[in-house]
């Protein structure tokens, strides 16, 4: 049996076997396997190994697993989800609904008093919990589903509106996906932002991000912050710390999947307060709680 090195720092699901230059990286889901590398030998000598052990189904080439579905080209290797969307679609009788141009209205806001509760919210549950496994391709829909999810205890007749609006947007956008050509620089660069007291229940801020490998996005997030931010400055600032650690876990996978960055990431800021707080920090006693965060960005 091929030893191989659990990764245990990044993905725990996530095995590698390195022998020079050789890789062959193997990825775990339940009863579930992705295998991949750079020599077709070794991965053929994986596969055996594997098989001498386990009940194990003759390989074939990735292009659907987990719901998500995988076409290759010479361009490249093109990521979506359109069975999972039409599967979605029939359930909730809305294949054939009116497309619209955006997955959730700019206004009104979404509140947790917002309409009339729902007598039975079990079908808002699953269709958000579906929603939230369709986010893994469809990062255009991340902010909604999480505004969507904040809602699961209490739904009301708007919030299950606004959740059949997704699905209308989706109807229009079954193909979208992710595109990660064959050819790409290997520079991370990440964007962010931060609606400071956006949320007129507990006027919590929520902070998003997207991190790009060259012209690719590799990860993305949009999530309320844990505590209440009294100026855009300390709200910016903390979604710089959460793009921060989403980086250097992108970094550290990297590297122990043995590719180096060699340009150092860069974080883009739209706020000036943060951006001279990252710089050149004035610590006084309004801004103690901020420490850990500065420390951790500049580390």
């Amino acid at each position: 049996m091929l030893n191989l090195v659990q990764l245990r720092y990044t993905d725990t699901s996530l095995f590698i076997l390195q022998r020079g230059k050789t890789f062959v990286y193997l990825l775990v889901y339940v009863d579930d396997i992705l295998i991949t590398g750079n020599d077709n030998s070794s991965i053929q000598r994986v596969l055996h190994s594997l098989a001498d052990r386990f009940s194990v189904k003759d390989p074939k080439e990735l292009n659907y697993c987990l719901g998500i579905e995988a076409h290759r080209t010479v361009k490249g290797l093109h990521l979506c989800q359109r069975k999972y969307i039409i599967d979605l679609l029939q359930r909730y009788n809305m294949l054939y609904a009116k497309p619209v141009a955006t997955p959730m209205a700019s206004s009104p806001k979404l509140t947790l008093k917002s309409g009339s509760p729902l007598p039975d919210g079990t079908d808002y549950r699953s269709l958000v919990g579906s929603l939230q496994y369709l986010s893994f391709t469809r990062l255009d829909i991340s902010y909604a589903v999480n505004r969507l999810s904040q809602f699961m205890h209490r739904p009301t007749q708007e919030h299950w509106q606004a959740a059949k609006r997704v699905l209308r947007y989706l109807a229009g956008t079954t193909t979208h996906g992710l595109f990660f050509a064959a050819k790409n620089n290997l520079a991370l660069h990440a964007y962010f932002d931060a609606d400071r007291a956006g949320d007129r229940d507990d006027y919590v801020s929520t902070n998003a991000y997207i991190v790009y490998m060259g012209t690719h996005p590799v990860s993305w997030s949009a999530k309320k912050q844990k505590t209440v931010a009294r100026s855009s400055t300390e709200a910016e600032y903390r979604a710089i710390a959460n793009t921060s650690a989403e980086l250097r876990w992108i970094c550290n996978l990297l590297t122990e999947l043995g590719v180096y960055i060699r340009v150092i990431p860069t974080v883009y800021c739209d706020n000036v307060g943060a951006t001279f707080l990252c710089a050149n920090p004035v610590f006084h006693s309004r801004m103690k709680h901020l420490a850990l965060d500065y420390h951790f960005v500049r580390g």
